[in-house]
Formats: structure tokens, C-alpha cells, sequence
């Protein structure tokens, strides 16, 4: 071999050597650890419920809320009265509750049935729209009771008024109206 390869040769050698001498330092060097771990997260407990319960409210028969005495054969009449509540409950809840009642879908309403909440006057119960408030995180109290009262007063109206709602009460009476309303109550997580 003449001197220039002997010397190339070398190069290459001493390259190799440090080559390998260099990753092979590498991966000695190269350490790795592994830690596993878990996680969780405590989620506030949500309780919210409307009647003593929290998927279905408990039909209202408005003959339920009514002194018996006062009934016609077991119904509703002009000269009848009474009142329902709507009881929100969110004991247990561990955070603040924004609630909103809302009545619709109303069918066969006698027409001169009226309905009052909160000192306010309604003719009917669809009318009624600032039912809402906040049960608080800090509140002491966890439940609110929503009071509807209703009535269907005997001989409404002044003068020709009075006859005139006679034969509209009279007329509703002979229709036998089964008079029917859906109550949508919702409670929403406080901001």
C-alpha cells in the first residue's frame, strides 16, 4: 500500500473509532424514567327538584286545590277558587340554582277563569312570564314556593257584561271543557 492510502485508511480509522466511541457514549449516557400518575377532580354535586322530584312535576287538578264544598259535582264552577304551588328544592346542591317557570300549551280554558301571581292579575296562565329567580350558593334557604292563585268568579263584569258572561259560562259548562296547561319549570347552574 503506498502512504496515501495508508493514511486515508488511518482517517477513516480514527473517524470510525470516534464515531463509535461518540454514540456509543450517547447511549450510555442517555437516561429515561417513566412516573405514572393518576388525576380526579371533586365535581360539584348538582340537586335540583320541583315537587320532591327531578324528572317529572306531578299533574296539577286544579279540583285538588279547591275546597271540596265549593265544587259542582266534583268540578270546577263559576264561583270556585282556589290555589297550587310549585315547590323548588335544590338542598343538596352545591352550587347556586337560576330557576324559570313557564306555563303553555293551554287547551279548553274556561274563559272566565283568571289567575293571579305575585299581587298581579292574569286572564290566563301563559300570561304569567316573569316567573325566575336564583336559589344562591350561599342562601340558607335551598327552596322557593311559587304560589298560583286562581279564580272564576260568579257573575262577571258590570251591566250587560254579567249576562253576557252567564251564557259563556253557561255555554262552557255544557261543552264539558276538559281544560289542560303544561308547566315547564328549568334550573340552570348559577354563574
Amino acid at each position: 500500500m503506498n502512504n496515501k492510502t495508508k493514511k486515508l485508511t488511518m482517517l477513516l480509522c480514527a473517524l470510525l473509532l470516534l464515531l463509535s466511541i461518540g454514540t456509543g457514549g450517547y447511549t450510555y449516557a442517555k437516561y429515561r424514567t417513566a412516573v405514572k400518575g393518576g388525576g380526579q377532580a371533586d365535581v360539584a354535586k348538582w340537586s335540583f327538584s320541583v315537587g320532591g322530584d327531578s324528572e317529572e312535576i306531578k299533574n296539577i287538578k286544579l279540583t285538588n286545590t279547591v275546597d271540596k264544598d265549593t265544587l259542582v259535582n266534583g268540578k270546577i264552577a263559576p264561583g270556585t277558587s282556589g290555589q297550587f304551588f310549585i315547590n323548588l328544592d335544590a338542598t343538596g346542591s352545591e352550587v347556586g340554582v337560576d330557576y324559570n317557570v313557564k306555563f303553555s300549551n293551554e287547551k279548553n280554558k274556561p274563559t272566565n277563569i283568571k289567575f293571579s301571581y305575585s299581587g298581579q292579575k292574569y286572564n290566563s296562565l301563559s300570561e304569567i312570564t316573569d316567573i325566575s329567580g336564583k336559589i344562591g350558593l350561599d342562601s340558607n334557604v335551598k327552596n322557593r314556593r311559587i304560589q298560583i292563585l286562581w279564580e272564576w268568579d260568579y257573575e262577571t263584569g258590570t251591566g250587560d257584561e254579567i249576562t253576557s258572561n252567564d251564557e259563556i259560562d253557561t255555554q262552557e259548562g255544557i261543552a264539558n271543557l276538559d281544560y289542560s296547561f303544561d308547566v315547564i319549570v328549568t334550573g340552570t347552574q348559577s354563574r
